[in-house]
């Protein structure tokens, strides 16, 4: 099915058209992070149906923003640089939806790809200026390392050994994050746990990965 057509000539327009349709802003999130074969996609995106994923991933092509990339053990999807442009406004939309994220549906699931995107988004250069360090987080099965460095900010996957701190948390990470809860009451109540490292960075973490909460608006009908 070809994508909708608004019949308006306007900016936005177009780029509903190229990228509005269901899921396909979420699979250039996940390129966002980096080549994918069709297998990561559909594995960091379990629910999408994999005619749908073909779909996309064709009309995203033919609108130029996703390019296929031969390797020596196949084909990986990838971002053009007309797609890579999109990354300011994923990270916006984040920041945007952060503000009305409630508590987490029972079926809902956390990836390795849309939790390097969720740390991107909440990232503070201005206040990783000057301070070098590595933390190691663990939310559920996903294990990331947050290196940051004179104001920048790399992830991987995975766990190294002499991380500055190393972290558990479930999804309430949110809160530190937020700023509703300070990293003491944290510690205290459980919502982040210090597997090793230095426990006062904790302090330096909730500085650097900082987004505002605020509740949605909410409208009342006239």
């Amino acid at each position: 099915m070809a994508p909708r057509a608004y019949g308006q000539y306007c900016g936005v327009v177009t780029a509903l058209e190229l990228v509005g349709e269901r899921w396909a802003l979420l699979i250039v999130r996940d390129l966002l992070v980096g080549p994918r074969r069709y297998s990561d996609l559909k594995a960091g995106l379990p629910r999408i149906p994999t005619n749908i994923l073909a779909t996309r991933l064709k009309e995203l092509q033919a609108a130029g923003v996703v390019r296929r990339v031969p390797l020596a053990h196949g084909l990986v999807y990838d971002l053009t640089e007309y797609g890579r442009g999109l990354e300011d406004v994923v990270l916006a939309l984040g920041r945007w939806g952060f503000r009305a994220m409630g508590e987490p549906g029972a079926d809902d699931v956390v990836t390795p790809d849309s939790m390097t995107m969720a740390f991107r988004t909440a990232f503070r250069p201005s206040a990783a200026t000057g301070w070098s360090g590595t933390f190691v987080v663990h939310v559920g099965d996903v294990v990331l390392t947050l290196a940051v460095g004179d104001g920048e900010l790399a992830v991987t996957r995975g766990a190294i050994d002499d991380a500055t701190l190393t972290l558990a948390a479930g999804p309430a990470i949110r809160e530190v994050i937020a700023g509703a809860v300070s990293p003491e009451e944290a510690l205290l109540t459980g919502v982040v746990r210090v597997l090793d490292g230095d426990q006062g960075a904790l302090d330096r973490f909730a500085a650097v990965f900082h987004l505002e909460a605020e509740p949605a608006p909410v409208v009342v009908p006239a």
